[in-house]
């Protein structure tokens, strides 16, 4: 991309440069959640978009806090485009996820008073159960992070990312607030799977919804699973990388301990993988306009072949 030297020889002026040109390993980064609540808020967001939009902040901090008490990941979500503030009283589409490995779904709703999200059953929710919420999904949906007041890359890469599909995948690309890791922007996550991605390119995103529909998992630009842990996020994908398995429900985590995940395949093969956290190098800075650090990266090792 254009920012990402201003001259031969000069250093990267953006994080996500910085990233790119370090070549900073993705996966592993994704994150951590195992169902989420996208809420429709068009308009300006803030860098705390829940307390910082057109949202009622008080209603904000709510479901803030509840969200947070049960385990959901909560993100604002606007359509694709200029984003004209259209009052308190319209149509507000909502979807509602759960991602565990062979158990997620995607729920979508439309009210016109989100503190209805108030009276949702979060804990049911957070442990797979949607109370008949909602309607089934038929096609999958891509977040793109576009949260400028986080970091710039996002606004820039993620909004020039998406100006390229003004007319295919409508109704799946969503504008959403901040979901981690805008060194790597443009991101991505994508529903009801919550497979996390990363320098997210157009072929990608066709790839990635193309891939979910038919459920198979798309590897490349790949962080992780948000269902996972980061350790495990990185086994799933060293296995996927080493097997070519694209299912998306074929692999569960059987057991995680500190530096080792074994997996499982329904078929019965299983296999144990070591996780290791190594320093990278050069210090680079993780946000725009920030001091440059020493990161650390989530690297998997020799896979073993247990079954």
């Amino acid at each position: 991309m254009q920012e990402s030297q201003d001259s031969v020889g000069a250093a990267p002026s953006t994080c996500a440069a910085w990233s790119e040109a370090l070549s900073e390993p993705m996966a592993g980064t994704a994150p951590v959640a195992t169902s989420w609540l996208c809420l429709e808020q068009p308009g300006p967001w803030g860098r705390d978009a829940l307390l910082q939009s057109h949202l009622d902040p008080e209603l904000g901090n709510r479901l803030a806090s509840l969200a947070a008490a049960n385990g959901v990941r909560i993100q604002l979500i606007r359509r694709t485009g200029r984003h004209p503030d259209l009052g308190a009283d319209f149509p507000r589409t909502v979807y509602l996820a759960h991602t565990t490995p062979g158990a997620s779904w995607l729920r979508r709703v439309e009210l016109t008073d989100p503190a209805q999200l108030l009276d949702l059953d979060l804990e049911g929710i957070s442990s797979g159960e949607h109370g008949g919420w909602g309607e089934p999904c038929a096609d999958p949906v891509l977040l793109v992070c576009t949260n400028g007041r986080r970091d710039r890359c996002c606004a820039l890469r993620g909004r020039e990312l998406l100006d390229r599909f003004t007319e295919r995948h409508q109704g799946q690309l969503w504008e959403t607030t901040h979901t981690g890791g805008h060194r790597f922007a443009p991101t991505g996550v994508v529903l009801p799977t919550g497979y996390s991605y990363a320098r997210l390119t157009p072929h990608a995103v066709d790839a990635v919804l193309s891939d979910t529909a038919a459920g198979k998992v798309t590897t490349t630009h790949c962080r992780g699973r948000s269902a996972l842990s980061q350790p495990a996020q990185v086994a799933e994908l060293a296995v996927r990388e080493a097997t070519g398995e694209r299912a998306e429900e074929s692999l569960l985590v059987r057991a995680e301990t500190s530096g080792e995940v074994v997996l499982e395949h329904l078929d019965g093969r299983s296999w144990r993988v070591p996780v290791e956290e190594v320093p990278l190098s050069p210090p680079r800075p993780n946000s725009c306009g920030k001091q440059a650090v020493e990161p650390s990266a989530r690297l998997a090792g020799r896979i073993s072949r247990l079954r």
